[in-house]
């Protein structure tokens, strides 16, 4: 689908929340689903992020970027921004469905005093705290975990954690929050998700399986751990590698030249090529570096 800046689309989706599309005062796609607005917003290097607004109290197309903040997916197109919004309209409705409601609970969480809670179900409960949150299982509930991702204590932050519990009580989440706890397990705990759901994971379906792949492969590898476009050498960034990527003494540390053309970091890391990326032992960018080129 491509629309042109010029357009405005101001098009509905039925349901509650409805969903509905335009073009802001600055060219953005935009789109609001219940009270949270949602903009393509342009970034480096042609990508663009997925940013959220709260409230907006105008008409789209007076919308502009300073209405948004922070950024969540990279979006490859305004086809996938479509994607993305009418997945937040069909993941507002469910939630809507499930029931839950919030609470004020007297509970001291593992990151302090919890200042609000939201009831999914008897035994559910996540709490909110100035810092942090995360739920909390009854001793009944936290029972049925499975051993190999149960918490002591029923306490599951929000980082991770919390798909722990949106896999076992599937029935408490919206499909976008089952999908996304599916991802969280697997990228974090690839080992529990093999063993539980008797499947074997390929490369590319878990973050943390493909890190330890990488890890194994490029162990004697030279791997980036510093960098920075070198005052030396122009067109050239500097960069300090370690054998294997590790942080320690053990490791050793050398000094590589990287055409800054060709400089991009992977998901874990640059892998030197000695026969292509020239050591060096001269002058550094880096204050006070005390390395050995041999």
């Amino acid at each position: 689908m491509t629309v042109l800046p010029s357009e405005v689309r101001n098009d509905e989706t039925p349901g509650f929340p409805g969903v509905s599309f335009g073009r802001s005062a600055d060219g953005m796609a935009v789109a609001l689903v219940g009270e949270t607005a949602f903009a393509m917003a342009p970034a480096r290097d042609g990508r663009h992020y997925l940013v959220t607004g709260w409230r907006i109290r105008r008409p789209m197309q007076e919308w502009t970027r300073s209405d948004f903040y922070g950024h969540s997916a990279v979006l490859a197109d305004e086809e996938a921004f479509r994607s993305a919004v009418l997945e937040q309209g069909e993941h507002q409705r469910e939630k809507k469905a499930l029931g839950r409601h919030e609470a004020r609970i007297a509970a001291s969480t593992p990151w302090g005093p919890s200042q609000g809670a939201t009831v999914y179900a008897d035994g559910v409960v996540f709490h909110h705290t100035a810092g942090h949150g995360g739920f909390h299982l009854s001793t009944e509930l936290n029972a049925q975990i499975n051993p190999m991702l149960r918490a002591d204590g029923g306490w599951y932050e929000e980082d991770e954690a919390w798909a722990i519990v949106a896999i076992h009580f599937q029935h408490l989440f919206s499909s976008f929050e089952r999908r996304c706890a599916e991802r969280t397990v697997k990228d974090s705990w690839p080992d529990a998700w093999e063993k539980i759901f008797g499947t074997i994971l390929q490369p590319g379906e878990s973050f943390e399986k493909d890190r330890r792949a990488f890890e194994k492969d490029h162990a004697d590898c030279w791997i980036v751990i510093s960098a920075i476009t070198s005052d030396h050498e122009q067109g050239f960034v500097e960069v300090v590698a370690t054998r294997g990527g590790k942080r320690e003494v053990s490791a050793g540390e050398r000094r590589f030249l990287v055409p800054s053309t060709e400089y991009r970091v992977g998901r874990f890391g640059f892998v030197i090529d000695e026969a292509r990326h020239r050591a060096c032992d001269g002058p550094s960018s880096f204050a006070g570096w005390r390395g050995s080129a041999a």
